[in-house]
């Protein structure tokens, strides 16, 4: 399925709807506009496999681009809007792109990176001086001549390192642009997304999941509801107003929604839901058990990385029966390892692996493509996790979060996953920091839902919470309080920027 196909049977359908101010995007004019663009990339000498990089915001033009590159045979590199001059500048050399389309809102960065990389054209986007528009108004709205398939180049997001550029799907490049993939076969058998999906995207689409889950839902002739932002009132309302049928969150998402007073929640008509689905963390059992009590049977989860090396599934009946899983194997096999190479036993620890699932490599690295196979040349994103006797996946935390106290491995999701549900935490991270009798002390950072809250005795309450649930030893020595911690909107926590606090210190 491809949007040239909708924008013939159903021209005048909705492909896109802003949440805040109600613009559409008929599948008519996203099918106009990406030809245009394509041939604006075409003008600037991009020809198949070459690279465009965007810094966009959540707006319609996103989605002109994304598709022109897809049927432009392009990579296109979507840039996180929070990066600084240098971030951005790193990811621009190392994706080789030939062209940057930046919002007229990232003026700074614009002017910034124009300087540091003058050889780099650019083209603004945005409601103000719209270079692109201009551009592509003067161009033809037919199709170019050489229509090949093109593919998403999404970087990581740096939470352990230099940010990762992760090639997927590379046979795809360069096909029949209306060529099937995995997700379009997932979206439709687990989720029953179709041309009658109303989809709410909460996220920023220079991420994996909320930009691939949109185009599949376009690809297939659905609409997608866009939010400038997450908020959760707002959230709510969207459902109600454009009878969403399906959402995909984040579990920082399911916090807010929850942490809104009872008679907000209850304001609001979601019954047009069929399927809210949700991953990029592990979700506490306590928070999912509390959304399925509000939403009812329709919440699935799943777990995979933008690496799309294999994905897993588990819908609202078989959670309940294993409850804290994410599911079992849908794409790819699963497999844990131990650090010594061995399988781990059912129940046991150790690093997941996925087998025979769609190819990926990292761009410019192959030392880390190579780090992320074993020996067999199964693949892993970094995670810790088990499997159960059924062969449902139990994860535990990324491997390289693990605290080790006295000797003690500590897994900081576990902590985390208590402490969220306290009712004066809004927001919490745990990790190690340096002690001199252990090696490492358990610490924890939380961002309190009043900040009155923030003083010695809430942190002794924390910690005694924790240790009704928890081993001492798994628990918090301290607490700090932080306005607002660190997370990025996808619900990605920048760990190793609060972390290296208190390893500087030492």
């Amino acid at each position: 399925m491809h949007i040239f196909h909708h924008a013939t049977s159903m021209p005048t359908k909705a492909a896109t709807i802003m949440a805040r101010t109600g613009e559409t995007t008929t599948f008519a004019e996203l099918e106009a506009r990406s030809n245009q663009a394509a041939h604006l990339f075409r003008q600037h000498g991009l020809g198949p496999q070459d690279v465009v990089a965007v810094v966009l915001d959540n707006n319609r033009w996103f989605f002109e681009i994304a598709w022109a590159a897809q049927r432009a045979g392009l990579f296109y590199a979507c840039l996180s809007t929070k990066l600084t001059p240098n971030e951005a500048l790193y990811i621009l050399r190392d994706c080789g792109a030939k062209l940057l389309l930046i919002a007229d809102a990232f003026a700074p960065l614009a002017e910034a990176l124009a300087l540091a990389a003058p050889d780099l054209p650019q083209i603004r986007v945005g409601d103000g001086p719209n270079e692109f528009a201009a551009h592509t108004a003067r161009l033809p709205a037919t199709p170019i001549a050489d229509e090949l398939s093109g593919a998403d180049l999404l970087y990581s997001s740096g939470t352990t390192g230099r940010p990762k550029g992760v090639k997927v799907n590379m046979a795809a490049v360069g096909q029949a642009i209306d060529a099937d993939n995995p997700l379009r076969l997932l979206a439709s058998i687990f989720c029953g997304i179709d041309q009658n999906t109303v989809y709410l995207c909460p996220a920023p689409l220079y991420h994996a999941a909320p930009l691939r889950w949109s185009i599949t839902v376009q690809k297939v002739g659905g609409t997608v509801v866009l939010m400038e932002n997450f908020d959760p009132e707002e959230f709510l309302a969207l459902i109600e107003r454009h009878r969403v049928t399906h959402v995909q969150v984040v579990p920082t998402m399911f916090v807010r929604l929850l942490k809104l007073p009872a008679e907000v929640r209850a304001r609001y008509d979601v019954s047009s839901l069929r399927c809210c689905f949700h991953a990029a963390a592990p979700c506490p059992v306590e928070i999912k058990r509390q959304m399925l009590d509000w939403l009812g049977p329709i919440v699935h989860e799943y777990y995979a990385g933008s690496e799309g090396n294999g994905l897993t599934w588990i819908g609202p009946e078989d959670w309940l029966a294993h409850p804290g899983s994410v599911g079992r194997a849908v794409l790819g096999e699963l497999h844990i390892l131990r650090e010594d190479g061995a399988a781990a036993a059912p129940g046991e620890t150790g690093m997941i692996y996925f087998a025979n699932g769609p190819a990926f490599e990292y761009h410019n690295d192959p030392d880390k493509t190579a780090e992320a196979r074993s020996a067999a040349g199964w693949t892993t994103l970094g995670d810790v996790g088990h499997l159960d006797a059924d062969g449902y996946l139990y994860l535990t935390d990324r491997k390289a979060f693990m605290i080790i106290s006295g000797g003690v491995n500590v897994y900081p999701q576990e902590v985390e996953n208590v402490l969220i549900t306290h009712p004066k935490v809004a927001d919490v991270a745990v990790f190690g920091v340096p002690d001199a009798d252990f090696g490492e002390a358990v610490k924890a950072v939380v961002q309190p839902v009043n900040w009155a809250d923030a003083d010695a005795n809430t942190a002794e309450e924390l910690i005694a919470f924790c240790r009704s649930a928890l081993s001492p030893i798994k628990c918090p020595k301290s607490i700090d309080f932080d306005p607002e911690l660190p997370r990025m909107p996808t619900g990605k926590l920048f760990k190793r920027l609060l972390r290296d606090r208190y390893w500087s210190q030492t």
